[in-house]
């Protein structure tokens, strides 16, 4: 496989192929998820639930942050890494151009934060010095207490179309990739459709560019739950590689999601 860059995502979503896209944390799943073919490898702030065992994302650090890229980076040759900036990372913009440099400089090619368009000005001013960012609207983690909890987003039409235009406002910022988070189907695919960059969606339905899980879902040894829209993978293989070989197939596919996966 070539090496997977945006400019190959963005390609992709204009020839109607869908992406795969999977956490990691580490060199050795990494390397593992890079030989099966995946597209594109998250360094999730996920880790500061799945693998430091807090109830949500907010603990995490910058320094946790740069620690896990550069173990992925080790461990990877051709998919693209995506690395979260954590939470109150990028609440300035001096804040974010410093953070972000500690998590390009550890490996990743593309920076991911969470927010509409208050983020606008922040964003032109990382692409501005040649940092790529990808954009995260609807459920977004770091704000979980603003929401009351981990809640399906988007579901009023008030809501749906202020997240439309806040999509659009992050391309014109200049985003190259857009992740969608527990939206109604409906709501993913208009999205999808407003934009030209690539969209990966998690719990937003089938018709989004592409789709990301958490590993630790995807492979059914999350401690807590499984959410609805993921699939344990291991379990139709007995294989880690084989399942993450089915999930990537699946996607492409259009079998995964299904209907028992999405919010309408």
């Amino acid at each position: 496989m070539a090496k997977i860059t945006t400019s190959k995502l963005l390609k992709m979503k204009q020839n109607g192929e869908k992406i795969s896209t999977i956490t990691a944390y580490d060199a050795s799943f990494a390397k593992l998820f890079d030989q099966a073919g995946i597209h594109a490898i998250l360094i999730g702030d996920s880790l500061g639930m799945v693998l430091q065992g807090n109830d949500d994302t907010l603990p995490v650090t910058v320094e946790d942050m740069a620690y896990h890229t550069r173990c992925v980076k080790a461990g990877v040759e051709n998919t693209l890494i995506i690395s979260d900036l954590s939470f109150m990372s990028y609440a300035t913009k001096e804040q974010a151009f410093e953070n972000a440099t500690k998590l390009m400089q550890a490996g990743a090619s593309i920076v991911k934060m969470e927010g509409g368009s208050w983020l606008v000005d922040t964003i032109k001013g990382l692409v501005e010095r040649g940092i790529p960012v990808c954009g995260h609207l609807g459920l977004t983690p770091q704000s979980v207490n603003v929401f009351g909890g981990f809640k399906v987003q988007g579901r009023e039409q008030a809501q749906a179309q202020a997240m439309i235009e806040e999509a659009k406002a992050l391309e014109a910022a200049g985003i190259q990739l857009l992740v969608l988070e527990c939206i109604p189907e409906s709501l993913g695919k208009a999205i999808s459709e407003a934009v030209s960059i690539p969209t990966i969606g998690i719990g937003a339905g089938r018709h989004t560019d592409g789709q990301i899980l958490v590993m630790h879902d995807a492979l059914g040894i999350s401690c807590s739950y499984m959410p609805k829209f993921s699939r344990n993978f291991l379990k139709d293989t007995g294989d880690i590689k084989q399942a993450i070989e089915l999930y990537i197939d699946e996607v492409a596919n259009g079998n995964f999601p299904g209907e028992d996966h999405i919010f309408s």
